[in-house]
């Protein structure tokens, strides 16, 4: 086999992207708060951006800065603002009263500071020392304790005997189980939910006997509201088995409800605000209330001017001096875009704010990209994760994005109002004999909405509408019922 080398010419078609352009693209997509930490790691990085004081005045253009004309020119500094910083050894004094403002709102800030929330293995390690727990059984209680989850329920204690500073076996844990069931919320500790509701029932619990029965003997029948059947194989009449379901409905499923979340808690904090103007027209403005004001160090770009420094300092500074003015014009653009790209949808969705999200139009980020001049992968990073502040409330700006289909009269309506109208149809059909999914798309036909059966079973999916044969209340009876504890 013989191996040469040879020249030769191939034309092809590559996409290229910068680092600026990628950078720019990231903060774009960027919300808010995780452009704050973004800007806060690029001031601690990098030593030529410096946090712009808030004098209460604005900052002056690029054409009017006096400064400009006053540093020599340098070839190397041609592609920087040469304006885009300010005097950075030149803080203003602050006053006395500046001063005390500060620490007053410094220390309401900590005054604010929510409490952190008790968890819920807190609240039960709390109950594990009022209990009188035999010595050589608490340690597996606390084992089952560390492993119960937000919840409230435990895994299979096959799956949980290794952990912590020990092993325990099954028949350890199977002792110990009894000790946390019993604590408070009750239904802690179980590894389903039919012993979730068994251990909800109490001897206060009203149609104890029969709740008891219908979980361990007739789950399936009851999942599927086979009420009839299960009178039968009971004895049980309609009365007393639809008491008892209302019973069954007031227990828990999820007994470590009230402790979840606690300190993942997360608060919208919109990006931008819609206000309606007293004309009826909106407006739009950022909110850019937590993110950092960063301008060029002046000294840096002097000392870079003036040609000071040797080979390897002056790479440094032109590199720093690059990467910041890169993320100082990235943050002008994102503002530029996200004004742009909100007033359009805006625009577009103005039947919305008006009179309600009943009011949605059918609405892709095409139609937005073509109208901003943008391309439509642009108008997807600018929505991502982002929220606006509307007079109808607050709002991922996704929300405003919908898919639509074409009424009979060749009318554009948004799936959100067939939707909604399913809701309605739901909620007037008739209780003893309710709507199927093929009775459904019929009603929705009838009204102008022509979708097919799949998207109707689809939708009361979403909606988390059950079934008609879950949906369907049985007629009650007069016959006397049996007596039940």
């Amino acid at each position: 086999m013989r191996l040469d080398t040879t020249q030769a010419l191939r034309l092809q078609q590559k996409l290229i992207l910068a680092p600026r352009m990628i950078q720019s693209m990231e903060i774009l997509q960027m919300p808010n708060l995780e452009l704050q930490e973004r800007l806060e790691q690029e001031l601690e990085n990098n030593p030529v951006l410096e946090l712009k004081e808030k004098r209460g005045e604005e900052e002056p253009s690029r054409d009017e800065t006096p400064e400009a004309a006053d540093v020599p020119a340098d070839p190397e500094f041609d592609d920087y603002a040469d304006d885009a910083w300010e005097d950075g050894d030149s803080r203003p004094s602050r006053s006395r009263a500046e001063l005390a403002e500060d620490s007053d709102r410094k220390q309401s800030a900590i005054n604010n500071v929510p409490a952190r929330t008790v968890s819920l293995q807190d609240h039960l390690l709390e109950q594990l020392s009022e209990l009188d727990v035999p010595p050589e059984v608490e340690p597996a209680v606390r084992h089952l304790i560390a492993n119960v989850k937000t919840s409230g329920y435990l895994p299979s204690l096959e799956e949980i005997t290794e952990g912590g500073d020990r092993s325990f076996t099954v028949t350890e844990l199977e002792a110990a189980l009894p000790w946390l069931q019993q604590m408070d919320p009750a239904g802690v500790g179980a590894r389903d939910l039919r012993e979730c509701l068994l251990l909800q029932i109490g001897p206060e619990t009203q149609h104890r006997e029969l709740l008891r029965l219908l979980i361990t003997q007739h789950w399936d029948d009851l999942q599927h509201n086979r009420l009839p059947q299960i009178q039968r194989r009971t004895g049980y009449d309609l009365a007393t088995l639809t008491a008892a379901l209302e019973t069954l409905r007031h227990l828990n499923p999820r007994p470590g409800a009230q402790f979840e979340g606690g300190d993942n808690v997360h608060y919208v904090v919109p990006d931008l605000i819609v206000e309606r103007t007293e004309d009826g027209d909106y407006t739009v403005r950022l909110t850019n209330d937590y993110i950092p004001e960063v301008r060029l160090s002046r000294r840096w770009v002097n000392r870079f001017k003036s040609r000071k420094g040797d080979a390897t300092e002056r790479d440094y500074m032109r590199k720093k001096i690059q990467a910041a003015q890169w993320i100082i014009d990235a943050i002008m653009q994102r503002r530029q875009t996200l004004e742009k790209v909100t007033r359009a949808i805006i625009e577009r969705q103005r039947d919305f704010l008006d009179h309600g999200p009943e009011h949605i139009h059918p609405l892709k980020m095409q139609q937005i990209a073509d109208q901003v001049g943008v391309h439509v992968t642009t108008v997807s990073r600018a929505v991502d994760e982002k929220w606006v502040q509307t007079p109808r409330g607050t709002f991922q700006l996704k929300r405003f994005f919908v898919g639509g289909t074409t009424t009979q009269e060749g009318e554009e309506v948004a799936y959100e109002l067939i939707k909604q109208k399913m809701l309605d149809l739901v909620a007037a059909e008739d209780k003893a004999n309710p709507l199927s999914d093929e009775e459904l798309m019929a009603k929705l036909r009838e009204a102008g909405y022509p979708v097919a059966r799949r998207t109707v079973t689809k939708y009361r999916k979403l909606l988390r509408i059950p079934s008609s044969r879950q949906r369907r209340q049985w007629a009650v009876d007069s016959t006397p019922h049996s007596s039940a504890s």
